[in-house]
C-alpha cells in the first residue's frame, strides 16, 4: 500500500469518522449532563429565590392592571349613571315647560298650529326642532299673506315689506334664514334644542305682536 494512501486514510480517520461527535453515546452523555445542570441550575435555592421574585412582580403587575380596569369602569359607569340622571331630568322639566306652554297658549290660541310648534320643539328627537322650525315659517308665511303681503314663497312676501309696514323684517329674515338652512342642508345642519328654542321664541314675538296665536 502506498505510504502516502495509508497517511491520508489515517488522517481522515482521525479528524472525521473516528471523531466524539460522531458518537451516539457520546453526544447522549453530554446532552444528559447539560439537562442535569441546567435542572440543577433552577432548583437552586438562588434561582427559586429570583423566580420568586419575578412572579412576584408579574402578579404586583396584573394587580395593577386589574385595579386601574375595575376603577376606569365605576368611573364610567358613575358617568354614565351622572348623564342618565341629567337626561332624566333635562326630560321631565322639557314636559313640564311643554305642558305649561300648551296650557297657556295653546288653550287660548288662534292658530291651531301654534300647538304643533310646541309639540316638535319639546320631542326628544333632534329632527322634530327642525320641523318645529319649518311649521313655524309656514305659520309666519300665512301671517304674511293675511297682512297683505303677496308673492309665490315667503321670501317674496318680505322682500315686499319694509320697517315701516313691518317692524320685524329683519327679525322675519334671520329666523327664515335659519329655515332655509334647515331645508337645504337636511340632517347635515346641527341645532340643538336651545337654539331651536331662540328661533321659535322669535316667531312667537311676532306672533304675539300681530295677534296671530
Amino acid at each position: 500500500m502506498d505510504p502516502y494512501s495509508s497517511n491520508q486514510n489515517n488522517l481522515l480517520g482521525d479528524t472525521a469518522l473516528n471523531s466524539k461527535y460522531f458518537n451516539p453515546q457520546y453526544l447522549f452523555d453530554q446532552g444528559m449532563m447539560y439537562i442535569k445542570k441546567f435542572i440543577a441550575l433552577v432548583t437552586s435555592d438562588q434561582a427559586i429565590s429570583i423566580e420568586k421574585g419575578i412572579l412576584f412582580f408579574f402578579g404586583l403587575f396584573f394587580m395593577t392592571i386589574i385595579c386601574y380596569v375595575i376603577v376606569r369602569m365605576l368611573e364610567i359607569r358613575a358617568k354614565e349613571h351622572k348623564h342618565l340622571h341629567h337626561e332624566i331630568e333635562e326630560y321631565a322639566h322639557n314636559k313640564a315647560e311643554y305642558e305649561r306652554r300648551l296650557h297657556e297658549e295653546v288653550g287660548g290660541s288662534k292658530n291651531e298650529h301654534w300647538g304643533v310648534v310646541l309639540t316638535y320643539l319639546f320631542s326628544q328627537h333632534k329632527s322634530d326642532w327642525k320641523l318645529a322650525i319649518i311649521e313655524s315659517d309656514t305659520m309666519l308665511d300665512g301671517l304674511m299673506e293675511t297682512l297683505g303681503f303677496h308673492g309665490e314663497s315667503l321670501g317674496d312676501k318680505l322682500k315686499m315689506a319694509n320697517q315701516e309696514n313691518f317692524p320685524q323684517l329683519t327679525t322675519a329674515w334671520e329666523i327664515h334664514t335659519i329655515r332655509n338652512k334647515i331645508a337645504h342642508d337636511g340632517l347635515a345642519f346641527e341645532l340643538s334644542q336651545h337654539e331651536a328654542k331662540r328661533v321659535i321664541a322669535l316667531y312667537e314675538q311676532i306672533f304675539h305682536t300681530y295677534g296671530y296665536i
